[in-house]
């Protein structure tokens, strides 16, 4: 097992997949060194890139993580494994969903708190009308250590969810790009934020309209007012925003 150095698309990924674990700490949706954010290497089969486990993730850079292939084998030299539990639940995706092309997975507390409502998350407010019927769920059944829960997970996430309530457990999400699936889990945890204090303020909740639900759903999918012009790509706008905070002066860059 020898390093080598990136091909020039899977440095790319590398970069961004640092910048989202960096992103996901700036916005205080990490767990001390727990959940994780997976994404595809670029023209391989069945290999991805994940967290050294054991390390917190505003310290996470593009060399520092692990490229695993879907048995759980480290194939380039690294000092650090990977977190059993994310292994399981990212290989599952990773194996069953070719279009994801990363996988977002958290355990917030708004996010753990609505998993483990029985109502889940309600179209409540914008934010929540984005996954409107476009949520599923999975049950919990302890630490993801069970390597045979992967087919349920695989069963309960369908061909075309990109986001899962995991019961009692958080929140994930997964779309062709880091930075599509970093949005929508940062716009799935603020509904659930939401829904937590609309609830909290004990008011009756003023109700929308499937009609519009729907056509919410659909212009969110559609990223038209989030896509810069002359590219096909939503987010991109979003995504640049955010990275130019994380090339502020800092003790090191996710690039490194």
């Amino acid at each position: 097992m020898t390093s080598k150095t990136p091909s020039p698309s899977e440095q790319q990924v590398r970069e961004d997949l640092a910048a989202a674990y960096r992103l996901i700490a700036h916005f205080g949706l990490d767990d001390s060194i727990y959940t994780h954010i997976s994404a595809r290497v670029p023209d391989t089969e069945g290999q991805f890139l994940i967290n050294p486990y054991g390390v917190l993730f505003k310290d996470i850079t593009a060399s520092s993580l692990v490229k695993i292939d879907l048995a759980g084998r480290i194939l380039e030299p690294s000092p650090h494994d990977v977190n059993p539990a994310g292994f399981t639940i990212h290989s599952a995706v990773h194996s069953a969903r070719h279009d994801a092309g990363c996988v977002v997975h958290t355990h917030t507390v708004a996010g753990v708190a609505v998993s483990s409502l029985d109502c889940g998350l309600q179209p409540c407010n914008q934010w929540a009308l984005q996954f409107y019927n476009r949520v599923v769920y999975h049950e919990f059944e302890g630490i993801a250590l069970d390597l045979d829960e992967r087919a349920r997970l695989i069963a309960d996430l369908g061909p075309s969810a990109r986001a899962m309530i995991l019961r009692n457990h958080g929140l994930m999400t997964l779309a062709p790009t880091v930075a599509q699936a970093l949005i929508l889990m940062i716009n799935l945890d603020r509904a659930c934020r939401v829904q937590l204090a609309i609830q909290a303020s004990g008011q009756a909740v003023r109700p929308v309209s499937h009609e519009v639900c729907e056509r919410t759903a659909r212009q969110y999918e559609s990223g038209d007012s989030n896509r810069l012009p002359d590219t096909p790509e939503p987010n991109l706008r979003e995504w640049r925003g955010l990275l130019k905070h994380l090339e502020r002066p800092a003790p090191s860059s996710f690039r490194d």
